[in-house]
């Protein structure tokens, strides 16, 4: 029984599962015998907790979809897609998500670091790369998100901007200091 329910998971893709996803993956509606099962298959070492109603099978999980668990409803972005992209040099070990609260939350010795932004932002799909288990911001997106929340950015590598997709996805942000902000940076960008 323990073994069909670890090969349930390791069918369905995720690396990472909720409380609410085990249920629904393993059909088990009685919440006292699904808390036990958990139980069970943490203590024989098959299934590990991350956190308080997050698990995995393994520590080779995918971090970013983790961060996609931890706090919803949130996407990658900031610092963690600009250095993915080449926009930013410096290395961080922390991964940048945009949610609706502010929280820094560290989880097997790993730093989530969500950055607030309004629901009406955060909850337009523009901009946003789905992903198998996550989603993640383009990097215009992350541009953007970035100008929005930090103001005074310094970005090392404008040339990987589709300024023309940006200004397609301003409109999302209802800011006309953002469309100020993104004119100077475009401005900057051409004069280098």
């Amino acid at each position: 029984m323990a073994g069909e329910s670890i090969a349930i998971l390791l069918k369905s893709k995720q690396t990472v599962f909720t409380i609410k996803e085990l249920t629904y993956l393993w059909q088990i509606f009685d919440e006292k015998y699904l808390k036990s099962k958990i139980y069970f298959l943490t203590k024989k070492g098959d299934l590990i907790r991350l956190r308080k109603g997050i698990y995995t099978l393994s520590l080779d999980y995918d971090k970013y979809e983790l961060a996609g668990k931890l706090k919803t409803p949130s996407y990658i972005s900031l610092e963690t897609v600009l250095r993915n992209e080449g926009v930013i040099f410096q290395h961080y070990r922390s991964i940048f998500s945009v949610s609706n609260l502010s929280r820094i939350i560290v989880c097997n010795k790993q730093e989530f670091i969500y950055r607030k932004i309004k629901d009406d932002i955060l909850l337009n799909l523009d901009g946003i790369i789905k992903k198998e288990n996550y989603y993640i911001a383009s990097v215009e997106r992350a541009f953007l998100d970035a100008i929005y929340l930090y103001k005074n950015y310094y970005f090392d590598n404008l040339s990987k901007i589709d300024w023309q997709k940006c200004n397609k996805l301003i409109k999302i942000y209802h800011s006309d200091s953002l469309l100020k902000r993104l004119n100077q940076y475009y401005k900057n960008a051409k004069h280098k």
